[in-house]
């Protein structure tokens, strides 16, 4: 098939290019190059299956012209990192949803033309916003902050991506999946934008001490991305999952601290830990989530998910990416 990737040069969009090359289709990338890096592809750029397009994707025109030939989309581009999110809200909102608008006017226009492209929607574990729930189901209610706090502005702005997404499903029988990411990991993913284990281990490569924001009992679930990408390529290849929303990680929670003692333990033992405000780390009006947790039953069920990495594997795979 011949499959556009949108956000290609991102950590999770060049797994997801390798992966799909590897199977043997034609995939053309769109990347601003804003957040994602041109060297993540290096290792399939002389793939002659592969064209890179370094390209705004609000650009109506390009979007029509990237999805004339395509079978199938995987749309990952967005702002990404909590850091970027507080700094930078318009370009957030900006970027999550008008990109999302085009493409799926676009994809419509050709479904009622006649020729269906299905599209995967990545969406994330934001739009949850502050759900007192232990655990989040995909039919949870959506629970967000004040306007006046930008945190909420990413989970809110994927939030209408999905309602768009869906209003698409229901009006014109579009093939479309949605997956809810939960704190994706592995080899490529850059700290730059608050990405706490890339952080955790470059400071520990490093000797520096790995800074905890708050008192680092907030609770994470980390999965390998070689995981996250296998399931949403699954997805896709199931048209019963067409229509529906999954969470997709892993279910097994760790704290803050705890993640800083094992990379400690695992990468460099002579390392300390210090402690950060919210306010000193972003901004004073910074809210986080103190519990994080999918339920994967309807993935499970699905496509058979699980998780082949424990999270001292996923530890020692990017500290050993970070020494390459």
């Amino acid at each position: 098939m011949h499959i556009l990737v949108t956000g290609g040069n991102g950590f999770i969009g060049s797994h997801l290019t390798e992966r799909l090359l590897d199977a043997g289709h034609e995939v053309s990338i769109v990347d601003d190059l804003s957040t994602g890096q041109k060297t993540n592809l290096d290792g399939v750029l002389s793939n002659p299956r592969l064209k890179v397009i370094h390209a705004d994707l609000g650009d109506a025109d390009l979007v029509k012209q990237v999805c004339q030939d395509v079978d199938v989309v995987y749309h990952l581009a967005a702002a990404v990192g909590v850091a970027l999110i507080a700094k930078q809200p318009i370009q957030t909102i900006h970027r999550n949803i008008y990109p999302t608008q085009l493409l799926l006017e676009e994809l419509r226009r050709l479904h009622l033309a006649g020729k269906k492209v299905s599209m995967f929607l990545a969406s994330t574990s934001e739009v949850y916003g502050k759900n007192p729930k232990s655990v989040w189901t995909e039919n949870d209610d959506l629970v967000f902050g004040a306007t006046t706090k930008p945190r909420w502005s990413y989970g809110a702005s994927k939030a209408i991506d999905e309602f768009l997404a869906l209003a698409c499903v229901r009006e014109c029988n579009m093939n479309i999946v949605i997956g809810r990411f939960f704190n994706v990991v592995g080899p490529r993913q850059s700290g730059a934008y608050g990405m706490v284990l890339p952080r955790f281990i470059s400071a520990a490569i490093a000797g520096k001490p790995l800074i905890v924001h708050d008192d680092g009992k907030q609770e994470r679930c980390f999965a390998h991305v070689s995981d996250v990408v296998g399931a949403v390529v699954s997805l896709m290849n199931t048209p019963s999952c067409f229509g529906k929303i999954y969470n997709i990680g892993a279910d097994q929670p760790v704290s803050i601290l705890e993640m800083a003692q094992r990379v400690i333990a695992i990468v460099n033992p002579k390392c300390t830990i210090e402690f950060q405000s919210y306010s000193q780390a972003y901004d004073d009006d910074f809210e986080d989530i103190r519990r994080r947790v999918p339920d994967l039953t309807r993935l499970r069920q699905a496509i058979g998910y699980h998780a082949t990495q424990s999270l001292d594997d996923i530890i020692r795979d990017v500290w050993r990416a970070s020494r390459a």
